[in-house]
């Protein structure tokens, strides 16, 4: 399996809808507190947006719905991890990606057998509270050395001008959330995202 370099994170079918045209190849739906009905709606939206602009699909956190949607692809933190039933997510032929932090929560996810494997923040990062301080480039380089040949995926506080150091060691592909949907000018921080992750395709 491979992973693009450019993986975008947001919280809508609309960012989706805005951004994928624009070469996105690779995008997590994101929504943490919606009623069923409309998460059902968005993942549908956004499977379909997805398959008309070739984007992979990952559908965090509500593995059921993005089952019964006919999505291939889920991510799931720690605390959703103790929950899911991976040996139904696997069965239904999903793959998976987790969250993980600290060693303790990568020894857990290891266990699950993920397709890749998310370290974070590597940088400070707005996105939310954290618990976890900055990892840094050398834990991206201890979490390859410990997963491979699983995917390692950086993710908080990155954006285009820290993009060649969390690949040079040993990253796979590189998450992005408020550097883009926070950005005065979306449509133009893709554009540089994507130009700067060309030469790790």
């Amino acid at each position: 399996m491979k992973l693009d370099p450019f993986y975008l994170i947001v919280d809508s079918a609309a960012w989706i809808e805005r951004l994928a045209p624009l070469g996105v190849k690779l995008v997590q739906l994101r929504i943490k507190s919606m009623n069923e009905t409309g998460l059902r709606a968005e993942i549908r939206k956004s499977k379909g947006l997805c398959a008309q602009h070739k984007c992979q699909l990952i559908v965090n956190d509500h593995w059921r719905l993005a089952i019964e949607e006919g999505c291939d692809f889920v991510h799931l933190g720690q605390e959703d991890l103790q929950t899911a039933d991976l040996s139904r997510i696997r069965s239904a032929g999903v793959r998976l990606g987790l969250s993980t932090h600290d060693h303790l929560e990568l020894e857990t996810a290891m266990f699950a057998d993920p397709d890749y494997v998310a370290l974070g923040p590597i940088y400070p990062t707005i996105l939310k509270k954290m618990k976890w301080a900055p990892q840094g480039l050398e834990r991206i380089s201890e979490w390859n050395r410990r997963v491979a040949p699983i995917l390692l995926v950086a993710i908080g506080g990155l954006n285009p001008d820290r993009l060649n150091g969390v690949f040079e060691v040993g990253a796979n592909s590189a998450a992005v959330v408020t550097d883009i949907t926070l950005s005065s000018d979306p449509e133009t921080r893709t554009r540089e995202w994507i130009e700067k992750t060309d030469r790790w395709r």
